[in-house]
């Protein structure tokens, strides 16, 4: 890793645990799981209602800390599983965390969200087409964040169906498993049976409904990355999961896409559907998880190597290693360079990659390993230093240059948090890598009245009595 021989350590058990530049230590008033609570009882309590059907809805994809709906944003008056309304991935969250945390509500709150989705007129269960958006205002069903229909983005379509299949996890002999399963299998299929190639052999960033090659950006100019979008990840992360759990046979599509990747050094182009650069931290993180699952379906240990050799070393250009400019941003990973704000969805995505790694390797390079998990562990400190309001909310984005512009920020600071945030999103993806941890790589610790969960560095960071 970068920067090794600049690093200090800390003694636990036999080994040393690296600390230096990029490091951030526990704060054990505010564990990294009182962040996800926060984030979760912000979304929870705030912005969620009722639907015509007495299902849950998100009053918004876009609100301030008093979860106040931002109706001037282009998120503002959408809802729904697409891109940043999130609403699948966003029902997983809640009900995995719920559940983790013995809850009686979280869990109801959680299926509630997933059936106005599945009733709410979002995905064709014949096809497995699922539509991304609906107005809140208007209740008109779209295609893509700018309230229209010409385009969507086939990969973000894929992210959603893999959502289902996490869903599917969670839910066990629930009745909505086999629906969300079927879905998910039928949406893998018509993007393999409608969405046209691209020259270069990857996947379009953005088609028509009907599938065929969309290449102007969202705005009318033209997009750059129009087949060289890492968006297209997400397709052979679903083509994967669904190989792995033998739902479908994806294997000669995966070889041919990920040799097309591989070829191309990888495909690090902007995820975010409304930034462009060749090189976005996120890329690297979805990169890294979906060739790792990848290379365990293919057998292939060549797919293995190139993602932590490319795709998870990738993230070190990232890290931001002080507070700039009087913002808390020591730990965290900015976005790209053309718009580096710390957007905090992605933040949690690489700790999970990170996380993933220090799993993976935790018997063949232990040391390793541990330097994976702390680095998933100081991105998730950084980021709960980042809360505001009484209600939880946690900001999308830390704009440490005045980026965004402080008319954004909170109280209007020249440099500082964003004062908006995407509640199933930005907001509380935490809950992946933190729940992942937990699972995986803690170490737990029962007695008759408590169980207590501590990190890398013996700190206790949750406890349920």
């Amino acid at each position: 890793m970068a920067g090794v021989g600049l690093l200090q350590g800390i003694a636990f058990g036999s080994q040393e645990i690296a600390t230096g530049a990029f490091y951030v230590p526990e704060n054990p008033r505010y564990t990294i799981v009182d962040s996800v609570k926060d984030s979760l009882r912000f979304t929870v309590d705030k912005t969620l209602k009722p639907d015509s059907r007495g299902h849950l809805v998100a009053i918004s994809s876009f609100v301030n800390p008093q979860a106040e709906v931002m109706g001037w944003h282009d998120f503002g008056n959408l809802e729904g599983p697409g891109w940043a309304a999130n609403a699948i991935g966003g029902a997983y969250e809640i009900l995995a965390f719920g559940k983790f945390l013995n809850s009686q509500s979280w869990p109801t709150h959680a299926l509630g969200i997933l059936d106005h989705v599945l009733e709410g007129g979002f995905v064709e269960e014949k096809t497995g087409f699922i539509t991304g958006y609906r107005e809140t205002t208007t209740g008109k069903f779209c295609l893509n964040y700018k309230h229209k229909s010409d385009w969507f983005c086939p990969g973000s379509m894929a992210k959603v169906a893999f959502q289902m299949l996490l869903l599917v996890d969670e839910l066990g002999q629930d009745p909505r498993a086999p629906r969300l399963r079927n879905v998910a299998v039928l949406c893998a299929q018509w993007i393999q049976d409608h969405v046209e190639p691209v020259p270069n052999g990857w996947f379009p960033r953005r088609t028509t409904p009907e599938g065929k090659v969309y290449r102007p950006s969202p705005d009318g100019g033209n997009d750059t990355y129009w087949q060289s979008s890492a968006d297209g990840l997400f397709i052979v992360q679903l083509q994967a999961a669904l190989t792995d759990r033998r739902l479908a046979d994806y294997r000669p599509q995966l070889r041919d896409k990920i040799r097309v990747f591989m070829n191309a050094g990888g495909i690090f182009g902007s995820i975010n559907h409304d930034t462009y650069d060749p090189q976005e931290n996120v890329a690297f993180s979805v990169a890294f998880r979906t060739l790792r699952l990848a290379a365990k379906v293919l057998q292939d240990e060549t797919i293995r190597t190139f993602a932590y050799s490319r795709c998870l070393a990738g993230l070190e250009q990232f890290k931001m290693t002080d507070d700039r400019n009087g913002v808390a941003t020591k730990g965290l990973l900015y976005m790209e360079k053309s718009w580096d704000t710390a957007y905090l969805w992605e933040n949690a995505e690489a700790a999970l990659a990170f996380f993933e790694a220090a799993l993976d390797t935790r018997k063949e390079n232990p040391l390793q390993s541990r330097r994976y998990e702390q680095d998933g562990l100081v991105i998730l400190r950084a980021i709960a230093k980042h809360h505001y309001g009484p209600h939880g909310f946690l900001t999308e984005g830390v704009d440490w240059n005045n980026h965004v512009g402080q008319q954004h920020h909170i109280n209007q600071a020249k440099f500082g948090a964003i004062q908006y945030t995407e509640p199933f999103l930005n907001n509380q993806h935490i809950v992946e890598p933190t729940l992942f941890y937990l699972s995986n790589l803690a170490r737990k610790s029962a007695t008759d009245k408590s169980t207590r969960w501590l990190d890398l560095e013996n700190n206790v960071i949750c406890e349920t009595r």
